[in-house]
């Protein structure tokens, strides 16, 4: 994975797939036309026009690639997972995958090909201090199959306790990358989360950037549907019936990580990824800082600056004062470990 990782047009390379393009794929003979991935509208968040540019949302398939068989029991780690597993490192009370954003993608690529589902966290300081004091909040974090770091005080907090990490790697990124992954093998996408319209927006920019991209469905849930029981039903319905292999959940922790753990067991073989506000970035209703800023860990000032009444507490009350105690206990701990 090169450094255009970070670029602003958020366009990285997908490393892993420059080995694999080079294998013929196994032909299937064409099945009858279909409609098999609908354009769910969760929440009532309409998607006009997204067929017409996905080419793929809502309309007949041909050609479908065979989905591996999903078995509903979660398989036992094989030998790299369980060796990953092992090299995780303690940041903030919290297990992260020293991992790099290429390596992420190739994990997960390889475990839908082999019908496996999974989840993934990625942690940062507000994350990590709501983790401190919320023991369900930390089960949440702890059952994901991968835990990525999403703050750069996470990352700095690692090389001070002597246990470094390859680097940040965001769901900003990661929706852009896997997309990347998902278009080539064909394996549909949900796009959950954000104000009403950004789903569907961000799925015409993803489609736009990966032609060959299949959306099986957008959605919006409205504010504080978790506490509606019939909303939350037809949110998980329409998720379920539009049978997706990668889902992306841009609700906010925890509720994104509470709507994934239930997801899971009606589809087992679907890799759910929280993502927080990767949805609106995508869209482009909300900008991303500069590259130098987010490799510089001052993204949060740029955004706090673009949104001042509804950042300002959280950053500057709450995440600040909690960044620094954690640099302070890390730097110790390494002096004197």
């Amino acid at each position: 994975m090169t450094s255009q990782v970070a670029a602003e047009r958020h366009d990285p390379p997908f490393a892993p797939l420059l080995t694999v393009k080079a294998v013929e794929r196994p032909t299937v003979p064409p099945s009858p036309p279909r409609t098999d991935h609908r354009s769910a509208t969760t929440g009532h968040d309409s998607a006009p026009g997204l067929p017409a540019v996905a080419g793929q949302a809502g309309t007949p398939v041909t050609g479908r690639e065979a989905l591996p068989a999903v078995s509903r029991r979660r398989p036992r780690p094989d030998k790299a997972t369980r060796r990953r597993l092992r090299r995780r490192v303690r940041v903030a009370g919290v297990a992260i995958d020293p991992m790099t954003e290429g390596e992420v993608v190739e994990h997960v690529v390889a475990a839908l090909k082999r019908g496996e589902g999974g989840h993934l966290v990625t942690p940062n300081v507000d994350i990590s201090r709501t983790v401190a004091r919320d023991p369900r909040a930390r089960r949440l974090v702890e059952r994901a199959d991968l835990a990525v770091a999403d703050g750069m005080p996470l990352v700095w907090a690692a090389r001070l306790l002597g246990t470094p990490l390859p680097g940040r790697v965001t769901g900003a990124d990661l929706i852009w990358s896997l997309s990347e992954a998902a278009a080539f093998y064909r394996h549909p996408v949900y796009l959950l989360g954000g104000p009403r319209g950004t789903a569907a927006q961000a799925a015409r920019e993803l489609v736009g950037r990966h032609p060959e991209l299949v959306i099986a469905g957008v959605g919006a849930p409205p504010y504080g549907f978790e506490n509606d029981p019939k909303s939350y039903a037809r949110v998980r319905d329409d998720v379920i019936a539009a049978a997706p292999r990668l889902v992306f959940v841009g609700l906010g922790f925890p509720r994104q990580e509470r709507l994934i753990a239930s997801l899971r067991r009606d589809l087992p073989g679907t890799w759910f990824v929280g993502c927080g506000s990767a949805i609106a970035f995508a869209a482009g209703t909300v900008r991303r800082a500069p590259a130098w800023m987010r490799r510089g860990g001052l993204e949060w000032v740029f955004r706090l600056t673009r949104e001042p009444g509804r950042l300002a507490r959280r950053y500057l009350v709450d995440d600040l004062p909690y960044a620094l105690r954690l640099l302070t206990v890390s730097l110790v701990r390494g002096l004197f470990s």
